[in-house]
């Protein structure tokens, strides 16, 4: 969870909890009954509780998104890093053979050589 959805979430939490208790203390402090303002706390947190359930459903989804959009970038970018390792192990690897092939091309025709010259000292 980036340090923004957090920040979010965590003013969410705070103004949710600052209204609930702004609620509360309202309702105690009002001249009603007490069996009235029991229900009234009681009917207010319900539905406090209902918006915080839907809050965090929104919270969530947004958080599974960014986590999909995270994964799909990950796996975009290290596709394309095994992609062009490749390919330079491959460019590589062709130049190398290539230069190997020239130094045994070398080496025999400086054996070819030295038993040339050989046979040359015997006669």
């Amino acid at each position: 969870m980036s340090r923004k959805e957090n920040n979010t979430a965590g003013i969410l939490a705070g103004l949710l909890a600052g209204a609930a208790a702004g609620v509360i203390l309202g309702m105690l402090y009002a001249p009603e009954e007490g069996k009235e303002t029991r229900k009234k706390i009681k009917t207010k947190a319900n539905d406090l509780k209902e918006e915080a359930k839907n809050k965090y459903g929104e919270v969530s989804e947004k958080v599974k998104d960014q986590y999909g959009n995270i994964s799909s970038t990950f796996k975009e970018t290290a596709s394309s890093v095994v992609h062009t390792v490749k390919d330079g192990y491959d460019k590589y690897k062709d130049q190398i053979v290539s230069k190997t092939n020239d130094i045994v091309k070398d080496v025999e025709s400086g054996l070819n050589d030295l038993k040339g010259s050989d046979l040359n000292d015997l006669k």
